[in-house]
This record gives C-alpha cells, sequence and structure tokens, in this order.
C-alpha cells in the first residue's frame, strides 16, 4: 500500500487536487480554472456548484493518471480562499452565488462604519480591520440589501468548508477560518457575539457554524461523493486551514523571527505572535495551529494576479511562442525581465488592478517610445514588490510587531528565481523557498497527517513534510537602486491618489453608495 493524502486548494483563481507522500512530497497535481462571475462592477463572485465539479473532476484524473488506488488515501483535506462567503439553504444547496474575498460592493458600508465609529468598535471586539471581502461586513450588506437570502440562508460556511460539507455533509468550520472572516474574537477563539451587536446583524448568529479543531477528522467521503469523486467510501475527511494558513505551515513558519509571504491574487504578509497583534492591527489576526500562537497578516490585492491580466490582456503573441516551444508564457516572461536587468528603467508600475491604497489608480508612469517590452514586464515585477513592501512596512511597524530575519515565500513568484531575487533585494531580507509548489493544498495534507495519527502534532509534521530548497540573499547593489525607486513609488501614490479620487468623485453617477469606486488607469 502506497501511503497518500490529498489536499484540495480551491484559491482566488484556480481549484487544485493534489496528492502527497507521507514526506511532504507531491505525487501529482490536477487543477481547473475557478470562473469569476461579475454581475456588477466591483462584484467578484463565484458558481459553488461549478467549483465543487471543477474538484470532482480533478480527484478523479488525478487518481487515474498517478495510478493511485482509493483505497491509498488515507485522508482529504480541503483549503481555500478566506473571506467571502459561500450561504447554504438547510438543504445544503446555495441561496445565490458564493463571494470572493475580492468583492468590494461593502466599501460604502465600512465607510459608513467608519464614519460612526461601527468599523473601529467591531475591530476592537474581532482584533482585526474591518475589510471589504471580509465575511462579517458581507453579512451586514446582505442584511442591508437581501433580506429574502438571510431568509432562505441556514448556514453561513467559507469555502473550504462547502467543500467539506459535499465531501462528508459536515458542516462546520475551523478557528482560522472563523478568525479571518471575522466572526470570533480571536483571544478566546469563540463566536463574538459583542461584534455581531455592535453591526447590528445578530440574525446572522444561529446561521453561524460550529467551530471544531483544524487537525481533526470531521468526517468521511459520503457515497455519493465517492460517486461523483472516484474517491472510497469513508475515506476520513479532515476539517483543515483557510489557505494563508496551509501556506504558512507547507513554507514552514513556526517562529517570531520568520514571516511567511505569499504572492497571488493577493499581496500577503504573516507573522507569528505569542499573543494577538493590537499595534499595528492587522487586517486579518487568527489562531495559529502551531504551538497555540497566532498569526497577524496583512492582505491586498496588488501582487502577482497583475502579470496574470498583462498576459491575458497584452502578451498573446508571447503566449503562443511560449506554447510553440512547450514552455509557459511565464517563462517568457522571466527571460525577458532577466534580460532587462542590466540596463536603467525608470517606468512605475502600480499593481493596483483590484484594489489601491488611498484609492491609487493601477497604471504605468514614465512609458516613453523607445522603451521595449522587456522593460515594461520588468516594471511589473517591481511594481508587485514595491506592493509586498508598502505592506509590509505596516505589519512591521509598532509595538506589537515581529522582527523577522527571514521571508518565506510562496507563490508564482517564488517560482521564478528572477523574481525571487528581486523580492530579496526589494524586502531587503534573505528569500526562503520550500519544498514543493503547491503549498495550500500541502498545508492541508500536514493537517491530514496529524488528524490521522501519522504524526502527533503540527510542528512535528512540519519537520518530517518541509524541507528548504532555494535561499536568495539580498544584492546590495541591487537593494540600493530598488530603495531608491520604492521611494519615488510611495511618493507618486501620494501624488496621484488623490487627483484620481477627485476625478472619480466627479464621475460618480451613483453616489456614495457607489458598489465600487476602485477603477483601471492603464
Amino acid at each position: 500500500m502506497r501511503k497518500r493524502l490529498m489536499g484540495i486548494d480551491a484559491g482566488g483563481t484556480m481549484t487544485k487536487v493534489v496528492l502527497f507522500d507521507l514526506h511532504g512530497n507531491e505525487v501529482g497535481s490536477e487543477r481547473r480554472t475557478n470562473v469569476m462571475l461579475l454581475p456588477q462592477e466591483g462584484w467578484t463572485e463565484r458558481d459553488a456548484e461549478k467549483m465543487w465539479e471543477a474538484a470532482c473532476e480533478c480527484i478523479g484524473i488525478l487518481l487515474e493518471k498517478t495510478g493511485t488506488d482509493p483505497a491509498d488515501i488515507l485522508a482529504v483535506t480541503p483549503s481555500g480562499y478566506g473571506g467571502g462567503v459561500y450561504l447554504i439553504d438547510k438543504d445544503g444547496l446555495p441561496v445565490r452565488n458564493a463571494l470572493v474575498s475580492t468583492d468590494t460592493r461593502t466599501i460604502p458600508l465600512i465607510a459608513r462604519w467608519t464614519a460612526s465609529g461601527r468599523a473601529a468598535a467591531v475591530s476592537r471586539h474581532i482584533e482585526q480591520q474591518i475589510w471589504p471581502g471580509q465575511t462579517l461586513p458581507i453579512l451586514a450588506w446582505m442584511q442591508e440589501n437581501e433580506p429574502e437570502t438571510v431568509r432562505r440562508t441556514a448556514y453561513v460556511l467559507s469555502c473550504k468548508d462547502f467543500l467539506r460539507m459535499r465531501l462528508c455533509g459536515d458542516i462546520s468550520t475551523d478557528p482560522t477560518d472563523a478568525g479571518c472572516s471575522g466572526l470570533i474574537n480571536v483571544t478566546r477563539s469563540e463566536v463574538s457575539r459583542q461584534a455581531f451587536e455592535e453591526a447590528g446583524i445578530t440574525a446572522w448568529l444561529d446561521k453561524l457554524p460550529p467551530i471544531g479543531p483544524s487537525v481533526e477528522v470531521a468526517g468521511s467521503v459520503s457515497e455519493r461523493a465517492a460517486s461523483q469523486t472516484g474517491l472510497l467510501a469513508g475515506t476520513p475527511v479532515v476539517r483543515g486551514v483557510y489557505d494563508v494558513i496551509g501556506c504558512s505551515m507547507a513554507s514552514g513558519v513556526e517562529r517570531p523571527d520568520q514571516l511567511a509571504a505569499v504572492a497571488g491574487t493577493f499581496s500577503i504578509h504573516s507573522t507569528v505572535h505569542r499573543s494577538p497583534s493590537h499595534d499595528p492591527l492587522p487586517t486579518i489576526q487568527t489562531p495559529y495551529p502551531v504551538a497555540g500562537q497566532y498569526l497577524a497578516t496583512t492582505a491586498t490585492p496588488t501582487s502577482a494576479s497583475n502579470l496574470e491580466w498583462l498576459c491575458k490582456t497584452m502578451l498573446s503573441a508571447e503566449a503562443h511562442q511560449a506554447l510553440l516551444e512547450g514552455r509557459s508564457v511565464y517563462d517568457i516572461c522571466n527571460d525577458l525581465v532577466a534580460s532587462a536587468l542590466g540596463r536603467n528603467n525608470s517606468i512605475l508600475f502600480f499593481p493596483f488592478l483590484y484594489d489601491g491604497p488611498q484609492g491609487a489608480p493601477a497604471g504605468f508612469l514614465g512609458l516613453k517610445a523607445g522603451v521595449a517590452l522587456a522593460d515594461i514586464i520588468r516594471a511589473v515585477y517591481e511594481g508587485v514588490v514595491f506592493a509586498h513592501r508598502y505592506d509590509m512596512s505596516f505589519l512591521l511597524s509598532g509595538p506589537d510587531a515581529a522582527d523577522p530575519k527571514v521571508i518565506r515565500l510562496a507563490g508564482g513568484p517564488s517560482r521564478s528565481a528572477v523574481w525571487a531575487q528581486m523580492f530579496a533585494d526589494g524586502l531587503g531580507l534573505p528569500i526562503e523557498i520550500a519544498n514543493g509548489t503547491e503549498f495550500g493544498a500541502k498545508g492541508a495534507a500536514i493537517c491530514a497527517s496529524v488528524a490521522t495519527g501519522i504524526y502527533p502534532d503540527i510542528p512535528t509534521a512540519i519537520a518530517a513534510m518541509v524541507r528548504i530548497d532555494q535561499r536568495f540573499e539580498p544584492n546590495p547593489v541591487r537593494a540600493k537602486l530598488l530603495t531608491a525607486k520604492y521611494k519615488i513609488y510611495r511618493a507618486a501614490i501620494d501624488v496621484v491618489a488623490p487627483l484620481w479620487t477627485q476625478t472619480q468623485g466627479s464621475e460618480d453617477t451613483h453616489g456614495e453608495d457607489s458598489p465600487s469606486r476602485h477603477a483601471v488607469a492603464v
């Protein structure tokens, strides 16, 4: 018998299913694109049933491709993006499309809460900030705008919890998803009734799922799920963690001197704390299932998804070339950037296609007729690094801040040597990259290894399943150049953001309750 652990990771762009051996090595993976539904400007939604169908398809094909006997699967564990919401009726069926964590329809509501002092009061109870894609303000928006949705909803679930319900019928969540969603007091790790009372949304309280340990077997694969996936009925299903926590675990982050960074749809930075951080107050704060600690996180949608957008909208010729060469368009981008590092580049790129600080728009500054495509792509790489630096500087300020000595990087840029080196140069700390490529799914597998008794606890599982494969030291010369350019980037945001906000205000025909004020200026 070849013992295997299966992790499912439904992120912002892909649903991935990955098989691991007991040492954390990837045996095989299969993925499908998650179609983003955009019913209105600033609204980002997902068909939950289609996501489940994609997961089922991936599982079946993966078992076949790897020649895996379903009896060899010791456990299946889902992971997924944090925040957003999946609203389910009493029969377990979605009452509407799910919301993705990039959704910004709550921005006007949060503005009202901020002006009235309600946002600060709620934040105190949940020990983190209020942000647009967070579940708690989304529930408030639903109560104001879709009362019929509230009436029909029986359960409020997160992404991974929906997948687990489909696998085994279990309806619950874990402290990490509950924390990210803004539903709990992080210190007590229990639902914050005070926050719901302050927000005026206590009607939702009896629709919240019970909270159980991340490393607990929550159920077993049902006969129906077995017929849909090819898994063996009765296979244990573990509760799991949301993807940022999973990536941190799969990166081997266990101590306050390590910082976990994920460069994907979001620019994400997380630090480990012995007690919750209140100054700075992080975007997201959750219990961390490693030695009873907490993970403080900043998260903004300003990262590698900007390159994905560039490739899809402007690099069709390069994508075709890559296809002919049997390569990825991202390989071509890496080659072009590497070729451009030896020459001056004053182009700034603001990676704010989905959101920006102070309302700053996305776009390029400093383009001239003589620039080459390589210079433009390099500016995108640098702009993403600068966005990470901007967010990281906030997380590492204040009396409760951690003092990391190394960054553990996951996400697309971690698979690019030129971009990973740029992160080291631009952030001023060594970059370490752990083994593997699918960190969210691997975090799920780590949970499964503990829940099924393979390892006694998560630190032991991390020691057995995670190793550091690459390390990038900051280059002093490049670091100095990027620091100088970053200062210009920051100054440009301070100038452009208010001008753009005024422009948007003069053209806004929806008033202050417009669903989104985030636009793209390229």
